[in-house]
Parts: structure tokens; C-alpha cells; sequence
């Protein structure tokens, strides 16, 4: 078994849906909420939502690469969010719910370019993709009542209209990399 562990930092909407699904995606070791992209530092969600902070809603993913290629990490991130609405995702508006992958490398970089050409090569989405793709200056971590907010609040209004809908069409349109524990 590999020891080698890689990090992720994404953003596409609001970072329960993401954590919910990432949890799920064997190769994945950890996810965590947070915040990153903006100029406030130590911001808080409060302060995040009130969109004058500069930063998205994001997951850390720590992951192994020997079981998950970053490419695969970014295929699967591409397909649970809608890359093409700017500043958006569904009901939830605002740049705090930007499309952003921010990059711990010069490679994460590169293939971050090469998978969002190859995603719109394939004209997976019908209009033109607005995912910003930028170097990771700080990650802020959300406070503890969003971590495995899904797993913590499965019943709730949000969890059940927005969050389980794309855990649901994770784990059906990707089935051959749900891990064993989450499929059951």
C-alpha cells in the first residue's frame, strides 16, 4: 500500500455537496471544508456567504495517487457540479460558489488545463466552461459544524433536495470508484 498522499483544493458550489461526494471516491483519505481564494484571512462562514470576503466555498480532498489519479479526481469534480454558471450553483449564487480548482503545483496546473480542454472538447456541458484555475495561497478550514455535514444531517431540507441528489448521481455514474463501506 502506497504512503504517498496528494491534496486537492476544488470549488463548485457549496462545500457539502462536495465533501458528501468526495468521501465516497475511493482513493480519497480525507476531505475537509473550508474557504480559500479571497484577501480576508481567518474568514468565517458567515463572512463567506456575505460575498465580500473573495472566497469560495471549497474541499481540501487528500487523496493517493497510486489508488486515484488527479485527472480521475478532476473528472469526477467536473461531472457533480455545473462548470458553466458563473458565480452559481443551482439556488446558490454568489462568488463564494464559483467553479475553481486551485493548484498546489506546476503539474496540478497542467492537468488541470489538459482535463477542463478534454471536458470541453466533449461538449459534456452545453455552454462554455468558467472554471477558474489558479496557484493555492491558504486554505482556511471551516468550523467544526461543517465538517461531514451531509453524513451529520442527512434528513435536513438542504441535504435531501441538493446534497443527496449528487451523491446519488456520483455514486450511479461513477460505480466502479465508490468505495466498498459507502456503496453498502
Amino acid at each position: 500500500m502506497s504512503t504517498t498522499q496528494e491534496s486537492a483544493t476544488l470549488g463548485g458550489g457549496c462545500f457539502w455537496c462536495l465533501e458528501a461526494v468526495f468521501k465516497d471516491l475511493r482513493g480519497v483519505n480525507s476531505v475537509m471544508s473550508g474557504y480559500a481564494a479571497g484577501h480576508l484571512p481567518n474568514p468565517s462562514y458567515k463572512a463567506v456567504c456575505g460575498g465580500r470576503t473573495g472566497h469560495a466555498e471549497v474541499v481540501q480532498v487528500n487523496f493517493d495517487p497510486s489508488q486515484l489519479a488527479y485527472a480521475d479526481l478532476l473528472r469526477v469534480f467536473f461531472s457533480i457540479h455545473d462548470p458553466t454558471t458563473q458565480d452559481r450553483q443551482g439556488n446558490d449564487v454568489g462568488s463564494q460558489y464559483r467553479s475553481i480548482i486551485l493548484t498546489q503545483s506546476d503539474a496540478q496546473a497542467e492537468t488541470a488545463r489538459a482535463v477542463m480542454q478534454e471536458i470541453a472538447d466533449a461538449r459534456i456541458w452545453p455552454a462554455k466552461l468558467v472554471t477558474e484555475i489558479e496557484p493555492l495561497t491558504e486554505f482556511y478550514e471551516a468550523e467544526p459544524e461543517h465538517h461531514d455535514y451531509f453524513a451529520r444531517n442527512p434528513w435536513s431540507g438542504y441535504c435531501q433536495v441538493v446534497v443527496a441528489p449528487k451523491v446519488g448521481k456520483f455514486r450511479k455514474q461513477f460505480a466502479d470508484r465508490v468505495k466498498r463501506e459507502a456503496a453498502e
